[in-house]
């Protein structure tokens, strides 16, 4: 039998940011729900060593951090929720949203922390080697091929960006592209073109990638000529996908201003949205840094400025009484 369930807070994303808000919010004696989703702790969840997190001496498995994460969550007072939202209505407060088996969620304010996921290239090896030579991170994983050949798949801002990173870690980068030319800002392909680290192959798409015989880790990438047609093979010790991100945004469309690519828009420096008490942190609206801790930080952001608006609604209320 369907429920109703009413908040001062709803948090949509059990993410990094998600999580966040709700211990902030929870501190805040806010009582806060988190919506889970279709994917509970986020893209961390498929993460597997984390060396970046402040807070850990040794390397740290992603879904450890998010049990965690969602355990102090828990603790400090808030809700967790197995359900996925597919209707939202922002027309008016409290917000009304329904989850996929009839619940409803009323909730004072919103955040969103719904995420994007990284697109990746749906070819073989592909999800095997996940965490095993395959990322889509350079900033997160890049550490771990210090001194070995890696390669980059894509020739847009962000797979360029990726290369230049992971020559702080490898005199051996090879950037792979469908195309004879980059789709990548001038500026950053100059730069690209004048690390003597990092070599190009044009023209060329990823048709499988290649684990070792006895080995679980990737030892090459399978490749296509899109001219000729004539394959080939490249050794590699890890393969990055940078062809872009994907941000959860669908139930928004039409109900909140989305940028160019999908983003969700917010008043820069806060996390709110063209929504009063709608707040948006992680990266549902960041495509720039795309970080656990820059994500922790909105996701804290966002329930300072709930509380802030519930406050001063409050306050409101009272002097107009």
């Amino acid at each position: 039998m369907a429920s109703t369930h009413h908040t001062k807070m709803l948090i949509l994303g059990s993410g990094p940011a998600g999580l966040s808000a709700a211990i902030y919010a929870a501190r805040a004696g806010m009582q806060p729900i988190v919506v889970q989703g279709l994917q509970p702790g986020g893209q961390l969840t498929i993460t597997t060593d984390v060396e970046n997190y402040p807070g850990f001496a040794e390397v740290i498995q992603g879904p450890w951090l998010m049990e965690q994460m969602t355990a102090q969550a828990v603790h400090v007072g808030t809700s967790m929720i197995w359900d996925t939202i597919v209707d939202v209505d922002l027309s008016e407060r409290p917000f009304r949203l329904t989850g996929d088996g009839g619940d409803v969620y009323v909730a004072e304010t919103l955040v969103i922390a719904t995420g994007a996921q990284a697109k990746w290239l749906g070819v073989p090896g592909e999800q095997e080697l996940g965490g095993k030579g395959v990322s889509a991170c350079a900033t997160c994983d890049g550490f771990f091929y210090r001194g070995k050949k890696v390669v980059v798949i894509g020739g847009g801002n962000t797979a360029v960006e990726e290369a230049l990173y992971l020559t702080n870690h490898s005199d051996d980068v090879t950037l792979i592209h469908r195309r004879d030319s980059l789709r990548a800002e001038k500026i950053l392909q100059d730069r690209l073109f004048a690390n003597p680290k990092i070599k190009l192959l044009w023209n060329k798409t990823v048709d499988r990638f290649v684990a070792g015989d006895g080995t679980a880790g990737l030892v090459g990438v399978d490749l296509i000529d899109t001219v000729t047609g004539e394959t080939s093979h490249e050794p590699t010790d890890g393969g990055f996908v940078a062809i872009g991100h994907s941000p959860s945004t669908e139930l928004f469309q039409g109900k909140l201003p989305l940028d160019a690519d999908g983003y969700l828009e917010v008043t820069p420096g806060t996390s709110l949205t063209a929504i009063p008490g709608v707040f948006a942190a992680g990266d549902v609206t960041d495509k720039v840094y795309r970080q656990a801790v820059t994500a922790a930080g909105m996701g804290c952001m966002a329930a300072l400025d709930a509380e802030r608006f519930l406050a001063e609604a409050e306050y409101r209320a009272t002097v107009d009484a």
